[in-house]
């Protein structure tokens, strides 16, 4: 057999399995936390009735299929995923004192138990768990399955396939950028996006700030970051290195500029992988690593494993690379039923203007003019004008995430958004659990409603005088006055 080990890369191997498993912890946590409540059986968008209406296992791939829907069940998935993945975080598996092939069947295992069961949650999640990035972690989880354990070398292969995802997750979304709103070409788009993005963070009101040089500044370092360093990352050393450590700090900036859940952690994570150790010991002369000769042979068995899985990588390829070279290209598409090898791509268009829809309810008997309603506070979404924006990433507030597309076009609540206001009318715990507070607290509401109000940042002048990050004006009813029947 060939010898396809990379010792040299022993830093990328430890953080991107760390990295991946630590991202499957925080998904398994929202899943226990929010499913039930949003797809479970008395869900806003049940599983068990997607289940019903795409009967092909094929069409979404599904343990659920086999063992049935359950809240239950869906918990105890949860739990042994987020068991696993916190196992894979502190390195038990991969460190276990095992026969080489024995040692790597169980690190195997574990990474792939992780992948099914995500799997399993995410094509029965709907509207809720139809964002980018829970491909985006399939991806980059399936790939750990072959990174090998402690015992042998990281796999050069598998290495190699990490930046190719990290080349398509870049360079797809600076082609849907390049291609689509006009305001990535004329440099303006980051005059707006901070104030516009779907869940800003508490920086966001700063950034926003900046002196319109430096957004040009910004949106210029976008293009370099995702159209040009991309290529670097299949360079020989020192340049991937450095391609891989520049376009990482361009993720930190917008980690620290918005709320995008794991999309930027993943990316981070995948990108680690061009990172070599003697480059690393050039800037940190005492980085402990393990000797080349301490590893194990790499057994016949798991490097047929490795290319293997290349060939697929490699074949799968096509259709995403077809999809970046269409002047039609779609953003976050997947063209195998596991999600295999997919296509990224991330605000091809952005919004001049922030509309929010603000959910209100009232105890009055009747609604006329002079009815008081009260507000709904979302946790993450923009709602009291005085509220300092906060950060959730990687954590992912799914509810809110819906909130931020209703004003964009009405389809994309027309499955949940109706069902929502009725579980307020009906002052459903789990549900109320997802908002920052009911106020409703003894009794609830006897009408619910929402409007549309537009948002935007205050002014330096305006938050000295008001204390506000926001101020909002109204645009009028997004849904009129409903009550439960009797």
């Amino acid at each position: 057999m060939p010898d396809l080990a990379a010792p040299d890369y022993q830093v990328a191997r430890f953080l991107i399995e760390r990295g991946i498993a630590a991202l499957y912890l925080v998904a398994f946590v929202v899943a226990w936390r929010q499913f039930p409540t949003l797809c479970g059986e008395r869900g806003l968008e049940p599983a068990p009735r997607l289940l019903e209406v795409v009967p092909r296992f094929l069409d979404a791939p599904t343990v659920f299929r086999w063992i049935g829907y359950s809240d239950v069940k869906l918990r105890a998935m949860s739990a042994i995923g987020g068991a696993v993945s916190l196992a894979l975080l502190v390195g038990l598996p991969q460190s276990a004192a095992l026969p080489v092939d024995a040692g790597l069947a169980v690190t195997m295992l574990a990474w792939f138990v992780l992948w099914a069961l995500y799997q399993s949650i995410v094509n029965v999640g709907g509207s809720f768990y139809s964002f980018g990035w829970e491909t985006l972690l399939l991806e980059a989880g399936f790939l750990a399955i072959f990174l090998g354990n402690a015992a042998i070398a990281p796999p050069l292969l598998v290495l190699f396939l990490y930046r190719w995802l990290a080349f398509r997750v870049e360079f797809g979304a600076g082609l849907i950028k390049l291609r689509g709103d006009r305001c990535w070409r004329d440099l303006t788009c980051m005059d707006f996006h901070h104030e516009t993005q779907p869940m800003p963070n508490p920086l966001s009101w700063l950034f926003h700030k900046l002196p319109r040089r430096l957004h040009r500044a910004e949106t210029i370092g976008n293009f370099v970051a995702q159209l040009v360093l991309p290529f670097g990352l299949l360079l020989p050393q020192p340049f991937a290195t450095g391609a891989a450590v520049l376009m990482l700090l361009t993720q930190l900036y917008l980690v620290v500029s918005g709320n995008y859940a794991w999309l930027n952690w993943v990316t981070i994570v995948v990108m680690t992988a061009a990172i070599a150790d003697p480059v690393l010991h050039a800037v940190v002369p005492n980085l402990a690593t393990v000797p080349a000769a301490a590893f194990a042979a790499t057994p016949p068995w798991f490097t047929v494993a490795v290319v293997a899985l290349t060939l697929l990588v490699a074949v799968l390829s096509w259709f995403p690379v077809r999809n970046l070279l269409s002047p039609r290209q779609a953003m976050n598409a997947s063209f195998d039923p596991f999600r295999l090898v997919n296509t990224y791509g991330a605000f091809g268009s952005v919004s001049r203007v922030r509309d929010e829809v603000v959910v209100e309810g009232t105890d009055a008997e009747s609604v006329d003019a002079a009815t008081e309603w009260r507000e709904y506070e979302f946790k993450g979404k923009p709602g009291d004008v005085r509220r300092l924006p906060r950060q959730y990433a990687p954590y992912h507030l799914r509810l809110d995430w819906l909130m931020w597309f209703l004003p964009l076009s009405s389809r994309y609540g027309e499955r949940w958004f109706v069902p929502f206001l009725v579980k307020l009318l009906e002052g459903d715990r789990p549900t109320l659990a997802l908002l920052r507070g009911n106020p409703f607290p003894v009794e609830p509401p006897r009408f619910v409603r929402a409007l549309l109000y537009r948002y935007r940042f205050t002014t330096w002048r305006e938050r000295r005088e008001t204390g506000a990050w926001w101020t909002r004006s109204l645009i009028g009813e997004y849904v009129q006055p409903i009550r439960l029947r009797s």
